[in-house]
């Protein structure tokens, strides 16, 4: 990568540290992030035994005030927002009036305001701000500010069955009392910060949200505290990797404007009940004819190279949809994948075939998800 291509690319306070622990760079969502360390698979190993390290800080954070706040919420997510007391999280979708979906979403009520923080994927971040302030100028008189507050938010997350160790000993707050989807704020570090129990991985963990400028103060305390217990840094590789195996969506893979939250199985996160929102009446009718096509989980059977993005499935000699999602599982030792195919091919148990570099590779669908962790405390969404 050339020089100049890494300075037109956005950076976050971080980057030198990467560049001093070995990371190797690439462009992503316009920000150069890191990829990997050492190697994707000692990573990703790291996180399901010890902890891993993650540099969020390239998400996007809007935040959404004012007395009107709950109402334009509801109308735009596809969660029961009302449900959130304060200092807890949902997640949700931003969909479209054709039930497609345009980002999926984490919001927090903040808990000690009646305000409430969105998280975005990083490469969504401009068409969500646009698409949620022009919702808002649709009613001027509604008292409601939709503001984005990511250029000045730093955000790093610990994941791991060390990870509540390892932060508890950096703050005197009682870290272990923030339950799943909650967050509260804290002293991390000796700085200021929101901390939430939420993650992307399937194991245990918190993402810090501090100012800008003190977000390397958490990042290296945490490294530094952690280090013993086999705390490494972890890259946007294993990140992809982890999410799959315990089955998170990405956007712009399982989700997207035109893959709806039926077909990527995220019925759970669309309150049809609530009232109406962005798309209801589209899901709606999806769910009364049936969705079809499904989101299923798959492992191939015997070697072959691994299913990727877009790869071609088969089943009984015809196309039935393709892979969505796919890599090489280091927790099971298999190469498995998420594909999107027609309602009536899928089921575990069931046969497909798919097409890796010309050929057929025989593969069996499976329960999803693929990993959960023994005790669960919750995990949340968010693709990067």
């Amino acid at each position: 990568m050339s020089e100049s291509t890494e300075t037109a690319l956005r950076q976050t306070p971080l980057v030198e540290r990467h560049r001093r622990l070995g990371a190797r760079l690439v462009p992503f969502a316009g920000w150069l992030m890191p990829v990997q360390y050492a190697s994707i698979l000692e990573e990703h190993r790291a996180v399901r035994a010890a902890a891993g390290l993650f540099d969020l800080t390239h998400m996007g954070e809007v935040e959404v005030t004012g007395s009107g706040a709950l109402s334009f919420l509801q109308e735009v997510a596809s969660n029961d927002i009302s449900r959130l007391e304060p200092g807890a999280a949902i997640y949700a979708l931003l969909t479209n009036p054709q039930g497609g979906v345009i980002d999926d979403i984490i919001v927090y009520r903040y808990p000690d305001r009646d305000a409430y923080l969105i998280v975005v994927n990083a490469a969504n971040r401009d068409k969500d701000v646009d698409w949620l302030q022009t919702r808002r100028a649709l009613q001027p008189e509604r008292d409601v500010t939709v503001e984005d507050i990511s250029d000045r938010t730093g955000m790093v997350a610990i994941q791991g069955p060390q990870a509540v160790a390892i932060a508890a000993r950096l703050t005197d707050a009682d870290l272990s009392a923030i339950a799943p989807f909650h967050w509260a704020r804290a002293i991390v570090a000796g700085v200021p910060a929101l901390v939430a129990r939420t993650g992307y991985t399937g194991e245990d963990g918190f993402e810090f949200f501090t100012p800008i400028e003190r977000i390397a103060d958490v990042w290296d305390a945490l490294l530094g505290e952690g280090q013993s217990e086999g705390l490494v840094p972890v890259g946007l590789g294993a990140r992809d990797t982890l999410r799959l195996e315990a089955r998170m969506p990405l956007y712009g893979n399982e989700l997207s404007d035109t893959i709806g939250p039926l077909e990527a199985g995220l019925g759970w996160a669309v309150a049809l009940d609530k009232g109406d929102f962005i798309g209801r009446a589209a899901i709606a009718a999806m769910k009364e004819q049936g969705a079809p096509r499904r989101l299923v989980g798959f492992k191939l059977v015997g070697r072959s190279g691994s299913p990727r993005h877009g790869y071609p499935v088969m089943a009984e000699g015809r196309p039935v949809g393709e892979v969505t999602s796919g890599a090489f599982s280091p927790t099971l030792g298999e190469n498995i994948g998420l594909a999107l195919i027609e309602r009536g091919a899928a089921g575990v148990g069931k046969p497909l075939d798919i097409i890796v570099r010309g050929k057929a590779a025989p593969a069996v669908q499976v329960k999803l998800p693929f990993y959960r962790r023994e005790h669960p405390a919750g995990a949340g969404n968010q693709s990067a």
